[in-house]
């Protein structure tokens, strides 16, 4: 029989909420998906398990009986596997900016695979990726590293950052074109916008550089030059020398979960796809992420 222990899990799922839309919602997954995997343990037992109709969805006697001999085994599992995966903590990478839904998910998840997670900022490009710092990191942009899988979680809209000074500072919004008349401040290490990113001959001068969140944000209340980030994010922290306007026509950013594709945390690919199902739930606009 082709049954493996992910098609007895998802059966549970729904023999308990006798309902496919909330077990697909515990369980972090598709209806679609969650729907093909008990049609596939049904016909691997060659049994009905669930009798269904429009208005409700009931066990029959073959899945009354599955679900009472299974639950045993099941809580029995659990327990093993947690008391060996005890102490390996799950480590979250990030440079600046978490989105509250992905802080939020991190702890249910935690509570739900009996499992520590630590949320860990490292001013770094890969977050603490590449040192082994952390085992799942939150990256923004072009991701352009060997041996990493990248789960893109959704994709935002930029705000511009520029100086309470500037005469950009009055206008209601501008636009990408324009911003490359003023200086840019570049933070080269976990930063997302770069000059290459307007046409050639078109582009804007470096007015500073900076590795970090917090000296970006410094360095544009100076009056160096001005910047931009994702929407979120940058209405999460707040200067005096530095107003918010935004943005129009400007690239999205593209922000991922990361982690490596070899001797990875084995719980890494399951927060991944749990973070993906979460944000395609959500269904929030461009821009207003979490």
């Amino acid at each position: 029989m082709n049954v493996d222990l992910r098609h007895l899990r998802n059966f549970l799922a729904v023999a308990e909420a006798r309902s496919f839309t909330a077990a697909s919602k515990r369980l972090h997954l598709a209806q679609p998906t969650l729907t093909r995997s008990i049609r596939a343990l049904e016909e691997s037992l060659g049994v009905r398990l669930f009798d269904r109709t429009t208005r409700r969805i009931a066990l029959t006697p073959k899945g009354s009986r599955l679900r009472e001999s299974l639950m045993p085994i099941i809580r029995q599992l659990d327990s093993t596997l947690a008391d060996i995966r005890g102490g390996q903590a799950l480590r979250i990478g990030f440079a600046w900016g978490l989105p509250e839904l992905l802080s939020t998910l991190a702890v249910r998840f935690g509570k739900e695979n009996a499992s520590e997670v630590e949320l860990v900022r490292r001013d770094t490009a890969m977050a603490g990726l590449d040192t082994g710092d952390v085992d799942v990191a939150l990256l923004r942009g072009e991701i352009q590293a060997r041996g990493v899988r990248c789960v893109q979680l959704y994709e935002e809209e930029r705000i511009a950052a520029v100086p309470t000074a500037s005469p950009l500072a009055r206008r209601p919004e501008v636009r990408w074109a324009e911003l490359a008349r003023w200086p840019l401040v570049v933070n080269v290490v976990s930063g997302t916008t770069f000059p290459w990113m307007w046409p050639d001959g078109t582009r804007p001068e470096v007015g500073a550089e900076c590795r970090n969140f917090d000296e970006w944000l410094e360095k544009v209340a100076a009056g160096t030059g001005f910047g931009t980030a994702p929407a979120s994010a940058a209405r999460r922290y707040t200067h005096p020398g530095v107003r918010l306007v935004p943005l129009r026509d400007a690239p999205l950013v593209r922000t991922h979960l990361a982690f490596p594709v070899h001797g990875t945390h084995p719980l890494a690919s399951h927060l991944a796809d749990a973070a993906w199902h979460a944000f395609r739930e959500v269904n929030t606009p461009a821009g207003k992420p979490g």
